[in-house]
């Protein structure tokens, strides 16, 4: 029996349709129409470079005497070197590779306090501290920028004019450079007092005195609640410009009482309890206790200068000539 042949032009083909023919490199001979490309993120950054850049635009149209730029570890510095604005900056930052970097760059390098200050209370320490080293100084045109604590962008921009801004930085930047007294000494005592009221000792919170300067009449209002842990050491051994004792130091602020620093820097005792005229008229802003009210008295009848360290908030206060010169706050603590 004959079968019927399939027509060819009936035929289905049931097999799977062949893939174009591939050029050379691998794509299809027809590979029609491209679809449209899409954007691809904006980089991490992006924002910031541009924000440095407008920053660095306004520094120049104000023609600025400085551009303080308060940097972290990572900090793109490069972007400062431009021509008519190298000469200016300064850059403020607790970081030592930051300091190499800026170096390197021929950036000139302030060191600040590495604690979690907010923004403007950076400002207000870097400015103190551009002051104190020469850096700046009064009536200078500055535009500070600062980014939040640890990261390496900035993202405020303050233009201020140094001494004349607000009350507290002039304040603070009067207190490191126009006293008798040594700016080094004043500057190391600062960083003590900061470190303490942000760290506090081995975990825990604790608030102290450090008294500074006129020391003769300072131990003449005072006296020893305990024994005095730098007796019998040598004034090399005892001088808070040491960075090794200024560590040591730290220990005695567990002590009750004040520590009382000559002006040169050398520690005379720690746990020493200051006695003001108890008929002192004291301006003492309300809520704070007897260890403020013996720090502005103690500044008020003698030429020291009174560094308070809270030690519920880490606040630290500085009194001079018995009224609050400054005061620092801390956001938060390390916990």
């Amino acid at each position: 029996m004959s079968t019927k042949k399939d027509d060819p032009k009936t035929k289905k083909d049931d097999t799977k349709a062949k893939k174009p023919a591939r050029s050379k490199a691998g794509r299809d001979s027809d590979p029609g129409p491209i679809p449209e490309k899409e954007p691809s993120p904006a980089k991490p950054g992006t924002w910031s470079d541009a924000f440095l850049k407008e920053a660095l635009a306004v520094a120049r149209r104000l023609d600025v005497d400085r551009l303080l730029y308060i940097g972290n570890e990572g900090a793109p510095l490069e972007s400062l070197t431009g021509r008519g604005i190298k000469k200016k900056v300064i850059v403020a930052s607790s970081s030592d590779k930051l300091a190499v970097r800026a170096e390197e760059l021929g950036l000139t390098h302030e060191v600040i306090p590495a604690y979690a200050f907010d923004r403007f209370e950076k400002i207000k320490v870097a400015l103190a501290g551009c002051t104190s080293a020469g850096l700046a100084a009064d009536g200078m045109l500055v535009v500070c920028l600062v980014g939040e604590h640890a990261s390496p962008r900035v993202d405020t921009c303050m233009v201020t004019r140094v001494g004349t801004h607000s009350d507290e930085q002039a304040s603070l930047a009067g207190l490191l450079a126009d006293t008798e007294q040594s700016a080094q000494v004043l500057e190391a005592v600062l960083n003590i007092a900061l470190s303490v009221g942000f760290e506090g000792i081995e975990g825990d919170p604790v608030g102290t005195i450090f008294v500074v300067g006129d020391s003769t009449a300072v131990m003449e209002r005072s006296k020893q609640l305990t024994l005095n842990p730098f007796q019998g050491y040598s004034e090399q051994e005892r001088n808070i410009l040491d960075p090794a004792i200024r560590d040591a130091v730290k220990n005695f602020c567990l002590l009750d009482g004040a520590i009382v620093v000559r002006e040169d820097g050398v520690l005379l005792a720690a746990g020493r309890y200051l006695r003001p005229p108890e008929d002192l008229e004291l301006n003492l802003p309300l809520g704070l206790g007897t260890r403020n009210a013996a720090a502005m008295g103690i500044s008020q009848v003698t030429g020291a200068i009174s560094f308070v360290i809270s030690k519920s908030t880490g606040s630290v206060r500085i009194y001079k000539n018995g009224k609050l010169s400054v005061e620092l706050k801390q956001p938060r603590r390390r916990t």
